[in-house]
């Protein structure tokens, strides 16, 4: 099979693989139910370990002694990379049994230790999930089950969760804390700094799946997307290559976490891939970053429209950003506002785009020279885009209607029925309406779904009345997303009260904190609205889209 032909649905032609433990390779989507991948110039050996080439591979050509890493008081090499991840990955298979294809989950906040962790799984072979320090034992749980995780590296400063999700888990073995500081004081960074500074890799396929990103569905229940080796690699050599023009000389700064592919990608994957470095903040407040941009000179970003507004203010203030050459916005809607005034203070453009963790990262983008107001822009070179209707029928420039992609990448999903709703005749369906102008460029015009996309973050409302409906106060409640200037929207939760409780502020903030402590915070509802009774159809279903036109 070439490059460029491209693997249909009923034609997969999969390279050899090196995974000893199969799980992952057994549960793709049945051949029927894959997206058409185009893989273009994408051309790599069938042998391909994606975090070597991250590491050993860039010593090799040259940039051992460069900066890879800045974060927690101190700097790292390429080389001091290499030998870091050459020891985990040396300690997880002689120490902890870890086998090419075994699955292992990293908790932590963005941290280099955590990239560290992230590159010895991989190295090891093992396909990785990266999590959010603010996801709960029962978030943690359903990642666990569905992905039959045996192992957990967990900063040491985030353990409770983890060893409470161990408890009850009939798959968690194993938990593993390691130092999410710069002094390599736990467990796992004892045992690797035992370890010979070199590692022969366990041979693994460019088609053997190397990472799990989870994502919540409208349900909340989480979905698995599975990404290989190769694909890693794509991203870099598509989006960062052709859009954002790398070099050795650029710093990665950015608020997304590591456990989401767009913040992996952002501040990990890109810099890695071309000799860059990556600045990371565990509290990636605008604040922080304001401060880490103007420390260390920091030439590539990636965050939310919100950060944005607030850099242009201390902008205006006298903070210094002169820096930055690219500014890269994605996960909520960038308004034309924010875009206009960026251009005005600094003559360069914010590249707004969109991407999605079952594409791994941003497909459709604005560039340098070709963007405007209110557009997301045109595909990276590799993929097609189109609009259609609910025939999968292209519709006519200008009209509404759910965006379309494929190329190199596309949506896998880990045994999951809702494959055939993402995929449908060889597209990818993204969740997202959009519309075509007549210069071709894609501009977005709401979410197709009931997802709640907060500053970047997605957010199933049904997960968030589960947690209302926890608390004693709560009857029945539903939960959208109301429109937010600062948030592109927020959490609203419309709450009918329990016999004998009756609305108040304080009640209201009870609820919001039970929230909190329930599931990752972010979630919360950030207003509550009581109510005596919720719309509902004569068969007793709530009727939320009366509620959404009522915010």
């Amino acid at each position: 099979m070439t490059a460029d032909t491209p693997v249909l649905p009923g034609y997969l032609d999969l390279g050899p693989s090196g995974h000893v433990d199969t799980f992952s390779r057994d549960r793709l989507p049945p051949a029927e139910e894959w997206p058409e991948i185009r893989l273009g110039a994408h051309d790599y050996p069938e042998w391909l370990n994606a975090a070597v080439e991250l590491t050993d591979r860039m010593v090799e050509r040259g940039f051992g002694d460069r900066t890879a890493l800045i974060g927690n008081g101190r700097r790292r090499t390429y080389k001091e990379l290499a030998d870091w991840t050459n020891r985990i990955a040396r300690a997880l298979v002689e120490e902890y049994g870890i086998r090419p294809g075994n699955r292992i989950l990293i908790r932590s906040a963005n941290n280099p230790a955590m990239v560290a962790a992230w590159l010895g799984a991989t190295k090891a072979g093992a396909v990785v999930i990266n999590t959010m320090p603010m996801l709960r034992v029962g978030e943690l749980s359903k990642i666990v089950d569905k992905a039959e995780i045996g192992l957990a590296l967990c900063d040491t400063r985030l353990m409770d969760d983890m060893i409470a999700c161990a408890k009850t888990s009939q798959f968690l073995g194993t938990v593993v804390g390691f130092d999410g500081t710069a002094n390599h004081d736990a467990e796992l960074d004892r045992v690797a700094l035992q370890k010979p500074l070199t590692f022969e890799a366990p041979p693994v396929g460019r088609d053997d799946v190397a990472l799990l990103g989870f994502t919540s569905g409208t349900t909340g229940e989480p979905k698995a997307t599975m990404h290989f080796h190769r694909d890693l690699l794509i991203i870099a050599d598509g989006y960062a290559r052709e859009v954002l023009r790398v070099t050795p000389e650029d710093i990665f700064v950015g608020s997304p976490p590591l456990a989401f592919t767009f913040g992996l990608g952002g501040l990990a994957i890109f810099p890695l891939r071309f000799g860059a470095a990556a600045a990371l903040l565990e509290q990636a407040t605008p604040a922080n970053m304001i401060e880490i941009i103007q420390t260390h000179r920091a030439t590539v970003c990636f965050t939310a429209p919100t950060a944005y507004r607030v850099m242009l203010k201390a902008m205006a203030e006298g903070a210094d950003l002169s820096s930055l050459r690219a500014a890269v916005s994605a996960g909520e809607t960038l308004p034309a506002p924010v875009y206009e005034e960026w251009i005005a203070r600094t003559g360069k453009p914010i590249l707004d785009g969109i991407g999605a963790t079952e594409m791994l990262h941003i497909f459709i983008t604005n560039r340098f020279e070709d963007h405007c107001t209110g557009c997301t822009g045109r595909p990276v070179s590799g993929y097609v885009a189109k609009i259609v209707g609910e025939d999968m029928e292209e519709l006519p420039q200008g009209e509404i209607g759910s965006l379309a992609v494929r190329g190199p990448t596309g949506c896998r999903y880990l045994s999951d029925p809702r494959q055939g709703n993402y995929v449908r005749d060889g597209w990818n369906l993204t969740g997202d309406s959009f519309w075509q102008d007549e210069l071709q460029r894609f501009h977005f015009a709401a979410r197709s779904d009931d997802m709640i996309v907060s500053a970047g973050y997605n957010i199933a409302g049904p997960e968030v009345e589960a947690a209302l409906l926890n608390h004693a106060a709560v009857f029945e409640c539903a939960v959208v997303g109301a429109a937010d200037e600062e948030r592109g929207q927020i959490v609203e939760a419309h709450v009918v009260l329990a016999q004998g409780h009756v609305p108040h502020p304080l009640l209201a903030k009870a609820l919001q904190d039970h929230v909190k402590t329930t599931i990752a915070p972010y979630k919360y509802p950030r207003r509550i609205v009581f109510t005596e009774t919720l719309p509902k159809t004569a068969t007793g279903k709530i009727q939320r889209f009366r509620l959404k036109q009522a915010t």
